[in-house]
């Protein structure tokens, strides 16, 4: 594994960051490709300017790359950036690009609950895009993590901070909707584990040991009702 490159799709987000460092744990080296590379100074590793919607740049991306990570993702339709659009028809090029590169490991990061029959755009929109990905990339690796938290995510630490500021709180399906929160140091260092040779080319739903409700959670923050 030593040397062997592995190009990360959105390696300066959330998530992908997380996977970056973990890469150096399997002896392997990142390149970051983000439309954002100025973000990876801080981190002092390769990157390369690259929008998963561009062609040539996703060529030059994965050039010379033993694998690829996409964890590029979309949770606010704006314009031109929609779900099909990013989750679907960019997903299945870079699947198709980079087997034609010769990438050996291809892991597209999904979510858990992704279905092409769902009425909701999004989790229709992960289905499809992962059925796109395995037609492109016959051994492409799915991972399916549920809400991550960590430092600075965007879903549990910004509902926290809501609760502690509001007088009131909407709770999706009357406080009784369920998260299997993961930690997302956990879902990186398995994705970084997935990219070795002898993983097999199937599809990991990654989850906490614990099962929530949106209640449950609310009153682990020692706040009031928040109900609205």
């Amino acid at each position: 594994m030593a040397d062997r490159i592995v190009t990360v799709f959105g390696g300066t987000g959330f998530l992908g960051r997380h996977v970056v460092r973990h890469l150096g744990s399997q002896g392997l080296s990142a390149r970051i490709a983000s439309r954002h590379p100025e973000r990876a100074k801080e981190f002092g590793l390769q990157s390369i300017r690259a929008d998963i919607a561009d062609e040539d740049a996703v060529d030059a991306a994965v050039a010379g790359a033993y694998g690829v990570v996409n964890a590029v993702s979309l949770h606010v339709e704006r314009g031109t950036e929609t779900f099909q659009a990013l989750h679907v028809r960019a997903a299945e090029r870079l699947a198709r690009q980079a087997k034609r590169a010769g990438v050996e490991r291809l892991i597209h990061v999904s979510g858990i609950g992704a279905d092409a029959k769902s009425h909701s755009r999004y989790i229709r929109s992960r289905g499809e895009g992962e059925l796109a990905v395995q037609a492109a990339f016959a051994n492409a690796i799915i991972v399916r993590p549920a809400v991550m938290f960590g430092e600075d995510d965007a879903f549990l630490t910004a509902i926290v901070k809501l609760l502690r500021w509001l007088p009131a709180y909407p709770l999706f399906g009357r406080g009784l909707a369920q998260l299997q929160p993961v930690f997302v140091e956990d879902v990186a260092e398995a994705i970084a584990r997935a990219l070795n040779p002898e993983a097999n080319p199937v599809t990991y739903e990654l989850g906490g040991p614990r099962v929530y409700t949106y209640n449950q959670r609310r009153s682990r923050t020692g706040l009031g009702s928040g109900r609205s």
